[in-house]
């Protein structure tokens, strides 16, 4: 295989966005010249002129749109961050934005309409043309992040008698078939889905074969209604490159292919990442005030339960004043608890979210991350109880702090995995709420391990 030369990595990394290239579009938006803006964007594939766009002012991006006129690519918006989509199509003009969505794919242009207000959506769709139109409107029909609205409505769908010589006849002549697609589904009069044939299957088979004879039967179906993040585990699951969606009555609607389901399981990673640090749907695109009201709450919460874990250390008060040491180890008691918990969390987070962790196994994983737990509390313990007993040279102090670590520990483990199936179980996000819950615990049961035992056994 022929490598990449230095100038084509060259020629490569030029076309993406630069600072410099921020800088000079920005210039030439600022001063209204539609010829350099451009020459600038040209070059730019639609995800890189989308990075572009993200670094721009709010106004800019309008008038990079406006400045674009029919140049500007439709897909640019759809490779948007959902926040800076919704801003933008809030501030373009109507009907500028209804030309965008027309060029759209039914799935990319139900992500566009959803930011709008219902008054604009209806003006926009009153602008589109009636075949796009009734497209669009089928797939805002359906809840958002389900199938129905991941979904693109043009699919090649054949009877089961035709051969495969009349279904290349129909794919050369019909002009409402999608630009690009790998199966074609074989239907009933009513349109309930019989299988399927691979369109290189297709291709190599001979014209007088009949299409009922060639095709996978065993077609796995998506309800409309499914949940994405359930479709994108059956796509994983069974190896799909594409699958029919039906409606309620089984009728076929629509089709959901991998590309966009990569998508669904990109977001619906970050949005657990970002869950467990307690930041919802937050993005780096959010201005100052939304950021502080969605990251308020738990940060309040978060307060509350640091208060709590104070009043613990306060009741241990004179024994800290009596042994300065006490007050020096107590933190890394603590630090190592929540390492611990914050481990196990993540863990049992994600077989939530991924259906990996259910009633069939969870003794076994609880046990497991108990042993887990203890074990490598007596290990920490034992090596913090040498590093105690070489720093301070008092040998209790040394075993206090490794039974403190082996308690903390195995309860890190447990509220690390017991927390998200409780929140779980009473229909809680685990992945927004366990973070707190889970430090809290951690905090008291340290705190508490390692004064009450110094308590007990040093004064």
């Amino acid at each position: 295989m022929q490598q990449p030369t230095s100038d084509d990595t060259d020629d490569e990394r030029s076309k993406e966005p630069t600072p410099l290239t921020v800088a000079e579009l920005s210039t030439r938006l600022d001063e209204n010249n539609a010829d350099a803006v451009r020459t600038l964007s040209r070059a730019l594939k639609a995800p890189d002129l989308a990075d572009l766009m993200e670094l721009l002012e709010p106004a800019q991006r309008v008038r990079l749109v406006e400045l674009l006129g029919s140049e500007f690519n439709p897909e640019v918006l759809s490779e948007l961050d959902p926040s800076v989509r919704d801003q933008l199509s809030e501030d373009l003009p109507n009907d500028v934005l209804a030309r965008i969505v027309t060029a759209l794919d039914t799935d990319d242009a139900a992500y566009v309409m959803e930011g709008l207000e219902e008054a604009d959506q209806r003006d926009v769709l009153s602008q589109m043309p009636s075949s796009d139109r009734a497209a669009l409107e089928k797939n805002l029909e359906y809840p958002e992040e389900t199938a129905g609205r991941l979904m693109q409505t043009d699919f090649v769908a054949v009877p089961r008698f035709w051969t495969v010589g009349q279904v290349i006849d129909h794919m050369r002549e019909a002009a409402d078939l999608p630009e690009t697609f790998s199966d074609i589904f074989v239907i009933d009069p009513s349109y309930r889905v019989l299988g399927s044939v691979d369109l290189s299957r297709l291709l190599r088979s001979k014209r007088h074969v009949n299409i009922g004879s060639i095709m996978d039967a065993d077609r796995h179906v998506v309800l409309a209604t499914s949940d994405q993040e359930e479709m994108a585990r059956q796509f994983e699951r069974y190896d799909l490159k594409s699958a029919p969606v039906v409606d309620a009555n089984d009728r076929l609607v629509g089709v959901v292919t991998v590309d966009d389901v990569v998508e669904v399981i990109g977001e619906e990673t970050e949005e657990d990442l970002r869950r467990l640090s307690g930041l919802g749907d937050e993005s780096l695109a959010d201005a100052v005030i939304p950021t502080v009201k969605s990251r308020f709450l738990w940060l309040f919460i978060n307060l509350g339960t640091a208060l709590l874990a104070s009043s613990v250390i306060q009741l241990f008060d004179a024994s800290i004043q009596q042994m300065v040491a006490l007050a020096v180890l107590m933190p890394i008691v603590a630090s190592m608890g929540g390492n611990a918990a914050t481990q196990t969390m993540a863990v049992s987070v994600r077989a939530l979210a991924t259906r990996d962790l259910g009633p069939s196994n969870t003794r076994r994983v609880i046990l497991r991350e108990a042993s887990v737990g203890l074990i490598n509390g007596v290990i920490f313990g034992a090596l913090m109880g040498a590093v105690v007993l070489y720093w301070f040279g008092i040998g209790k102090l040394g075993l206090v702090i490794a039974m403190a670590m082996m308690f903390n520990l195995l309860a890190a483990a447990l509220a690390g995995i017991l927390i998200p199936l409780a929140l779980e179980r009473f229909r809680f996000d685990p992945a927004v709420a366990s973070g707190v819950f889970v430090t809290t615990v951690t905090d008291v049961v340290g705190f508490f391990a390692f004064l009450g035992l110094a308590t007990l056994i040093l004064l």
